[in-house]
């Protein structure tokens, strides 16, 4: 079983390596598609680099909406091309690629007319079912049923008997996106890619018109590196029209933000065993589960403020649990509202003045010589992005090299996750601990759950759960910093775990404990732990005023009065 260790002092080794020799790829940017991206390469043979700003999926890969899905809604533009494409995809992830991360859910579509809208909706989930096995990766999931009212509300006693006449179920598949990109990062790093987060590309190096490498600021300790490749690769999503800027170039296509929030509210407060998908004047809303919560969302709405640290406002809140309560029995407040987040999907500008209507398409295109651009896309086919940015890196490197196989590479922590899965009950009993805990750790680690465990062994008190988030072992934060690259307060709590957003206080309550775990794997004295805590503390105050400013403007100006604990 191949693994890879992302700490402190890989993470220095890994720089240095890159700094020393001329690169085949530098990847920049570490969200799903650029980790994507690396694997593809290093699977190929090719040596490969990648390097990332701030943190893995710091940015809009860590605030999807976790869905894994073909995009039923796509079917109704008729682009069957994308839904098909990506439902071979979610078939992968689910039975090859990641069954560890990636699981079905459930979804329940209320239908409000009689006659007419049953055949029509029917008839556009039972093509999504059979283009899915079609596929030949979609053998996996249940197919679709119709339910009349007393079934529907029987499967969903949340929903008002007048919010429906009947009601479609079907299946998708989730995932944490957050913790699926640092997987995949540790798995091209297995592969022999050297992967660097806190790394900012702060320059391109050229030799007349060719672009021939990067200058990276190490964010962390300072200095800057100079790395050469023969083909860069800029996967930054939201921020490509900023990096394509450092080498004064015009692109030859743009990237547009459209801000999506997400609502985190508790389990009881929503009475369903599966999931909602509701439509909306401008889209579609679903309400998703998610462990011991429901995620709602989503919205759609142009932005072209921060993209760090896109805020969601009062307006935007409000705009989810107006909806959401158009069909609940008991409606929710914003008193229910455990967690909130806002995410910035990247869409290839000039299709359309609406941005829900721009196309999930993605592109790939070569500016310059030497740099490659990937953009658009969905995050269920970042595979096939990847696969395409490197099948355009390789014209370049007038070489032949072999074709993508990432099609048959299982991500790490997928060999072997079945069969223990299968004797979790035995892991229990040796290791002292629930077997809903072994569940909880073999769906967020697979395979490498020993890692984890052999912390415990060594340490009893890491078995114990962190104060203030009952669901997570003391054991994972400790092994976020030794093995999956956090090096900040902020990293574990709001991405190796989502302590965040599954909180009500947000994640303050951990903070202190979580940051004393950490220093020893960091090196950290007194005063960082202080200077951890009251970040982390200021970053959710900063939050929830933003929410509670009616617009855009005023809940972004909120939102930056806390700036980066270490800032670019």
């Amino acid at each position: 079983m191949r693994t890879a260790t992302l700490g402190p002092a890989e993470r220095g080794a890994a720089l240095a390596r890159m700094a020393e020799r001329e690169l085949d790829i530098l990847v920049v940017g570490a969200g799903v598609v650029g980790a994507g991206t690396a694997l593809d390469a290093a699977t190929r043979g090719l040596t490969t680099g990648l390097v990332e700003a701030r943190d893995w999926a710091a940015g809009t890969s860590s605030r999807s909406s976790k869905l894994i899905h073909g995009g039923l809604r796509y079917l109704e533009m008729l682009d069957f091309a994308l839904v098909r494409e990506a439902l071979k995809e979610r078939g992968l992830l689910l039975e090859r690629l990641a069954p560890h991360l990636v699981k079905p859910v459930p979804f329940l579509y209320p239908l409000q007319h009689r006659g007419w809208e049953r055949v029509y909706a029917g008839s556009g989930v039972a093509l999504y079912d059979a283009m899915s096995v079609s596929s030949g990766h979609g053998r996996g999931l249940p197919t679709h049923r119709h339910l009349s009212r007393g079934r529907a509300l029987r499967v969903a006693p949340c929903l008002r008997k007048d919010a429906l006449v009947g009601a479609l179920q079907y299946y998708d598949a989730q995932m944490d996106d957050a913790r699926y990109v640092t997987t995949l990062v540790r798995t091209a790093a297995a592969y022999g890619a050297d992967a660097a987060n806190r790394a900012r590309v702060v320059g391109f190096l050229r030799e007349g018109e060719r672009v021939v490498g990067a200058r990276v600021l190490d964010v962390e300790q300072g200095g800057e590196f100079e790395i050469r490749a023969r083909q860069i690769v800029n996967a930054t999503g939201v921020w490509t029209d900023d990096t394509q800027k450092l080498i004064a170039e015009r692109g030859q296509f743009h990237v547009r933000a459209s801000k999506g929030i997400h609502l985190v509210v508790p389990k009881d407060r929503i009475h369903s065993t599966t999931g909602l998908i509701l439509r909306t004047e401008k889209s579609v809303l679903f309400v998703i589960p998610w462990g011991r919560h429901w995620i709602i969302g989503t919205t759609d709405t142009d932005w072209d403020l921060d993209k760090a640290h896109p805020a969601a406002s009062s307006a935007d809140i409000d705009y989810l649990l107006e909806h959401v309560n158009e069909v609940l029995a008991v409606p929710l407040t914003r008193d229910d509202v455990q967690g909130v987040y806002a995410g910035l999907r990247p869409l290839l500008a000039g299709e359309s003045d609406a941005t829900s209507k721009l196309s999930r398409e993605h592109t790939v295109a070569h500016p310059v010589p030497g740099l490659v651009v990937v953009a658009g896309g969905k995050y269920t086919t970042y595979r096939v992005m990847a696969k395409d940015a490197v099948d355009e890196a390789v014209h370049g490197l007038a070489q032949r090299v072999a074709d993508c196989v990432t099609e048959d590479v299982p991500l790490v922590g997928a060999e072997g996750y079945k069969a223990l899965w299968n004797g979790r009950a035995q892991i229990a009993q040796r290791t002292g601990l629930h077997v809903a805990r072994v569940e909880h750790l073999l769906n967020r680690y697979g395979s490498m759950v020993d890692e984890v465990l052999s912390l415990v062994t060594d340490d009893p008190s890491l078995g114990e759960p962190l104060t203030g988030a009952d669901d997570y072992l003391r054991a994972e934060v400790v092994y976020a910093a030794s093995h999956e690259g956090a090096r900040h307060l902020d990293d574990v709590l709001t991405r190796r775990t989502r302590i965040s957003i599954e909180t009500f206080d947000r994640g303050t309550r951990s903070a202190r404990e979580a940051a004393g775990l950490m220093a020893p794997v960091l090196g950290w004295d007194q005063a960082q732990i202080e200077k951890e805590v009251q970040h982390y503390e200021k970053r959710v105050e900063a939050e929830r005023e933003s929410q509670r400013q009616p617009d855009d403007l005023t809940a972004d100006a909120a939102r930056l009065g806390a700036p980066d604990i270490q800032p670019l």
